[in-house]
């Protein structure tokens, strides 16, 4: 018999591209990934993909299901947040937030306003201006959620972790360090670093690569914008370490290179940090559902954390 189960696996294992991380999303070892979609095989007389593709290539009858996930799936979500709004009793609520991380935009819009469509009387705010720290303004109640890569204990703060991401270093298509497969703390020593304008220490490259390895960059220069440090770095006017989502769109356009910071790369998680007493209401549980569903289908090489 098809369960919604099966139908969430084949959608992980479209938006994955491969087997493993489509158990990882689903949260299955690969071998029960796999004994998943073989039983369903044999119970449908079959197959569901061709297997050794990558990325993964579905065949008709696994495209039919695929396409009765994207009616059915939606529809079952709506009515779970439909049964939760039953369940709460009120639907009212604040939801502002701070953003500890200047190139998430570009998943956080889409799931603010896919959540606004469902949760129309949450009053949803990323205040203006630059909350100067915004986990302890989170714990004191001036604000409600905040996204970060740094988690600090914090009474009656709850950090729910949302994706795994690698951070790696834009260079120029010429740069020589283009050539390297991966990059060593010392290939900085001689470079200028470009970051955004925040303290050393809320930034991966210093805390988890540079300051170990006891190196400094020779210089260190800011810009406010993304597309302004892959400006300056197409340009050779330096390097900078960003999330590997962030980089995606400039690789594509063979804009840049990137190269992984150290020999297996430099992973970080990101959460979402939110107040206990906030963890308890529905529409709260729902927009961390649709930021996580959302960054899946919006980022690449985003890992499950």
């Amino acid at each position: 018999m098809l369960e919604l189960r099966h139908l969430r696996t084949l959608v992980a294992l479209r938006n994955a591209g491969s087997l493993v991380e489509a158990a990882e999303r689903v949260h299955l070892t690969q071998s029960a990934l796999s004994h998943q979609i073989k039983d369903l095989e044999d119970r449908l007389g079959s197959p569901l993909f061709l297997r050794k593709t990558k990325p993964v290539k579905f065949t008709p009858a696994g495209q039919r299901l695929l396409t009765l996930a994207d009616q059915v799936m939606p529809q079952v979500r709506m009515a779970e947040r439909d049964i939760a709004k039953m369940a709460g009793g009120e639907e009212r609520g604040r939801l502002h937030m701070a953003i500890e991380c200047h190139s998430c935009f570009q998943w956080l819009m889409p799931t603010i306003d896919q959540f606004r469509d469902h949760w129309p009387d949450i009053e949803v705010d990323i205040p203006s201006g630059n909350v100067f720290d915004p986990l302890p303004a989170l714990a004191k109640g001036e604000l409600d959620l905040v996204i970060t890569a740094d988690p600090q204990p914090l009474p009656d703060v709850h950090y729910e972790p949302l994706f795994r991401y690698e951070g790696q270093l834009a260079v120029a298509k010429q740069h020589p360090l283009a050539r390297r497969s991966h990059i060593v703390p010392a290939d900085l020593s001689d470079q200028t670093l470009i970051i955004y304008p925040v303290e050393h220490a809320r930034l991966d490259v210093f805390t988890k690569f540079l300051v170990p390895a006891e190196v400094q960059p020779r210089e260190i220069r800011t810009a406010e914008l993304t597309i302004m440090m892959m400006q300056l770095v197409a340009s050779e006017r330096g390097v900078c370490a960003l999330p590997n989502w962030a980089l995606t769109e400039y690789l594509e356009r063979d804009y840049i290179r990137a190269r992984p910071l150290g020999e297996t790369g430099l992973w970080s998680t990101l959460y979402a940090a939110v107040r206990g007493e906030l963890m308890e209401h529905p529409w709260m549980h729902d927009f961390l559902c649709t930021a996580r569903d959302t960054s899946f289908s919006v980022l690449s090489g985003i890992r499950p954390a």
